[in-house]
């Protein structure tokens, strides 16, 4: 038996004040979604938005459906928030005592979407002309005011909700807030961090595979077609991509984050890529193998990532699922069965 403090350093427990999750190693999650409701109500209600022609007060949040949650793994944050609000406001135009009603919707506020490409919708209660001119000048000049303020909520999930999700290591305890987060929104682009993944290049990691075996209500070609497609993948992507599906052509999308090069393409049947999360260190690739197989009454597909970081395996699977199948079921009606 070895003596204390002389054994594999991976099975000894650091020395920490709180004893808990040490090396951040567990799965630990934290519920935002009281914290989110109240947060959007801070940042909205009674808030007045000045305009050039016309003035409105926010004045309260009549829904907020949805949630938010943040899970540690490993080190690494995985943020998820999906809202639908609805807001009521008054308002009246420059000159005119008629007071105007009505409400403001945002019915995606998600990780999938940037705060600029969040939807904000206005409507008035009454069809008036004094209504008309106020919804007008809030849907020109106060959608920026509003999307600055969703921009607030994000931030604030992200770093001030979050504080305490990662423990600092015995020899950080005091590092003057210099310890760099590790931040995933899915597959879009990390926000507010610089990239370390240029870092020790040259060291090997440590890599792991990651399969699914999945069954979809569409032909081969459907499917095949969704994921080489450069207008099939925007819609599902739900943003711009750059896809030339031939041996050796590159592919990026979901803003830049994730990208690669087409090895091997088989119409219907087969397609291979090297493919890699812009998280990852510079230059490493996992290879992606898609196996397509069309049965009598669906589509059978065969996945196989291999190469994937050490600690990045369970993030990766969670967005394969939510960005990539069930989106595609979401956005074709492929009926994907899990």
């Amino acid at each position: 038996m070895a003596k204390w403090g002389e054994g594999d350093p991976r099975w000894i427990v650091e020395e920490r004040p709180d004893a808990t999750n040490v090396n951040n190693w567990h799965w630990t999650e934290k519920n935002a979604n009281q914290w989110s409701k109240d947060k959007i109500k801070s940042l909205f209600v009674n808030r007045e938005i000045e305009m050039k022609t016309a003035k409105v007060k926010l004045k309260e949040i009549e829904k907020c459906e949805g949630e938010a949650v943040i899970n540690n793994r490993k080190g690494k944050l995985i943020f998820f928030y999906e809202w639908d609000i609805t807001i009521s406001w008054t308002g009246f135009a420059s000159g005119n005592d008629t007071v105007v009603e009505g409400k403001i919707n945002i019915p995606n506020l998600s990780e999938e979407n940037s705060v600029d490409e969040v939807e904000v919708t206005i409507t008035i209660e009454k069809n008036t002309t004094e209504g008309t001119h106020v919804k007008e000048c809030l849907y020109s000049e106060g959608r920026s005011l509003i999307k600055e303020k969703l921009g607030e909520y994000v931030s604030s999930l992200k770093e001030e909700f979050s504080q305490g999700m990662i423990l600092p290591k015995k020899e950080e305890g005091e590092d003057n807030g210099k310890c760099v987060k590790s931040i995933t929104a899915g597959f879009n682009r990390q926000i507010g961090l610089d990239q370390v993944s240029n870092n020790n290049k040259n060291e090997p990691i440590n890599t792991t595979n990651l399969d699914f075996n999945l069954s979809f209500m569409c032909a081969a070609e459907q499917f095949y077609d969704a994921l080489t497609n450069p207008d099939l993948v925007k819609v599902f992507t739900n943003g711009p991509v750059r896809i030339d599906a031939k041996k050796g052509g590159k592919f990026d999308m979901f803003g830049g984050n994730i990208n690669g090069e087409f090895v091997e393409l088989v119409p219907n049947k087969k397609i291979v890529k090297k493919w890699r999360n812009n998280s990852w260190k510079a230059n490493h690739y996992s290879t992606v193998t898609i196996s397509i197989e069309q049965r009598s009454d669906h589509t059978q597909v065969i996945f196989k990532q291999t190469g994937i970081p050490e600690g990045e395996e369970d993030a990766t699977r969670m967005n394969w699922n939510r960005y990539y199948w069930e989106a595609l079921k979401r956005t074709f009606g492929f009926g994907l069965i899990l």
